[in-house]
Parts: C-alpha cells; sequence; structure tokens
C-alpha cells in the first residue's frame, strides 16, 4: 500500500465535456475516469495490482500495443524516439500517460495525454495521441517552454480526421494542469470564423489501489464499451439536427505532428 500510495500512476476520476457553438448549439457531459500510468511504474504496477496487468488481460489492463504504432514495441522507447527526432531531451525523465484502460479486454480513447518531463521535474512536452473510430490513430507533439502558473497553453493545427461532422480546417487551442491532485484538459477547436467546439476533462486523484480500481469499476461498469456508445449516439443527435458529413481524407503520412506552440488565452 505504501508504496503505491507513493506512486506517480494514480485513477482520476471525474467528468468530460463536450461543447459545440456552431452551425448547431449541441452540448452533453459524462462521468468517467482514467488511469495515470507512469511508463517506467508498469512493471511494478502488474506485480503489486490483482486487478491490473500489463499486455495481459485482466479486469483493468494497458497494453503498449493500443498507442503509438500500435505493434507492441515498449512505449516508453516510441516516445523517447519522437521526443529525439523534436529535439526535446528528457535526460532520463519520466513519461506519464493519462488514459483510459482495457476494462475486461476492451478500450476506446478518443484521446490520450502523454506528459513528457525532463529528469529534474519540469515538464517540457506534451504528447496528444488522437483515435478516431475509423481505427485511425495521430499525434500532436507540443513543446513546453514554460509555464509560469503550473497551466500550460498551445496551439496547433488540426491534421487528422475525428468526428465526420467537423471540417479540417481548424486550429486547436489546449490549456492544461498537469496531473497533481487534480488534472484537467482543455481543448477549443476554431475556424477562420471564430469558436466551434471546446471539449473538457477534469478529474481528481486517486490512489491506484484493487481496492480503488474496483470501486470505479461497480460505479462506473463497462465504461470503455459506454464510450463508444456515446460517441455514436450523441453522432445520431448531430445527424438528427442537420449536420452534414464531412469527407475523411487519408491520415497524415507522419503518425507525429511536431507542432510549433505560442502562449495564447484559451477561454473557459
Amino acid at each position: 500500500m505504501n508504496a503505491l500510495a507513493s506512486a506517480a500512476s494514480a485513477i482520476y476520476a471525474g467528468s468530460v465535456m463536450h461543447r459545440r457553438v456552431t452551425p448547431r448549439a449541441h452540448s452533453f457531459r459524462y462521468a468517467a475516469y482514467w488511469l495515470l500510468f507512469d511508463l517506467d511504474e508498469l512493471p511494478a504496477l502488474h506485480r503489486r495490482l490483482r486487478f491490473f496487468s500489463h499486455n495481459r488481460w485482466n479486469i483493468f489492463s494497458f497494453h503498449d500495443a493500443d498507442h503509438a504504432t500500435g505493434d507492441g514495441t515498449p512505449l516508453r522507447a516510441q516516445i523517447d524516439r519522437h521526443l529525439r527526432k523534436a529535439g526535446i531531451d528528457l535526460d532520463g525523465g519520466p513519461v506519464r500517460l493519462l488514459c483510459m484502460p482495457r476494462i475486461l479486454g476492451f478500450v476506446f480513447n478518443p484521446l490520450s495525454v502523454h506528459f513528457c518531463y525532463g529528469r529534474d521535474g519540469v515538464l517540457k512536452a506534451l504528447l496528444y495521441e488522437v483515435h478516431n473510430t475509423f481505427r485511425q490513430r495521430h499525434s500532436y507533439l507540443i513543446g513546453v517552454p514554460h509555464q509560469p502558473d503550473g497551466a500550460v497553453e498551445q496551439t496547433c493545427a488540426k491534421r487528422f480526421y475525428v468526428s465526420p461532422f467537423m471540417e479540417m480546417a481548424m486550429t486547436y487551442r489546449f490549456r492544461v494542469r498537469p496531473p497533481a491532485e487534480a488534472v484537467s484538459v482543455l481543448i477549443c477547436g476554431d475556424d477562420a470564423a471564430g469558436p466551434v467546439i471546446a471539449a473538457r476533462l477534469d478529474a481528481r486523484r486517486r490512489v491506484l489501489t484493487d481496492a480503488a480500481l474496483l470501486r470505479v469499476f461497480f460505479a462506473m461498469p463497462l465504461m470503455t464499451a459506454k464510450v463508444v456508445a456515446a460517441i455514436h449516439w450523441e453522432a445520431v443527435r448531430l445527424w438528427l439536427k442537420g449536420l452534414s458529413i464531412v469527407p475523411r481524407p487519408a491520415p497524415p503520412q507522419d503518425p507525429v505532428t511536431a507542432a510549433c506552440t505560442k502562449e495564447m488565452p484559451v477561454a473557459e
């Protein structure tokens, strides 16, 4: 218990909100939870937790193949390679991934966020990994030059097709408070005319123990399956509101977009 309480890995329970403002107003909010995995702690978590496994089936599990290239290569090595290519050196510092785990063998992560820290504990970069429902994924890697108040503000151009009701010509704006006692991720999408959509994740930390895993499992059973069901249900609602389907282009050839960023305000 003491080792788990002092680990960086944890459960974060809270909610996710989406709000669309144009061309039709549309919003929803769902309760949800995520696990924060320090990638270097995965072997220890596998040994210590009865209801969690790494690269094996369990009630809760984490599989390297659910992220990055999808070929099962150790995820830490893949992230380090992308960081080096972008000129970012963690000097052995931790990489912590906020995502939904596999639950009874099933997972779908609309968004996973890698928090990449230097050996000195300073956040050096964020890698946002996006999945769509067409079995495609793409990541945006953005450096963190400084964070004076603990929040990170970033921006990048949209490169990857996600919603069939969303145009490609958009800019994403991020405002992130890295995991501590709480975590929040706000993403706003703008087109040439102004704001189009905002999505927000807010959650509070719980120690990652077998008892805590069972509590969230029974409080929100089959959550990852419900995520997929909710995505399709909200798509039906948008279609009934008269939104047109945007043709799906091919995904970017490079699986990671290394984006330049600048400080800019993000509406709350």
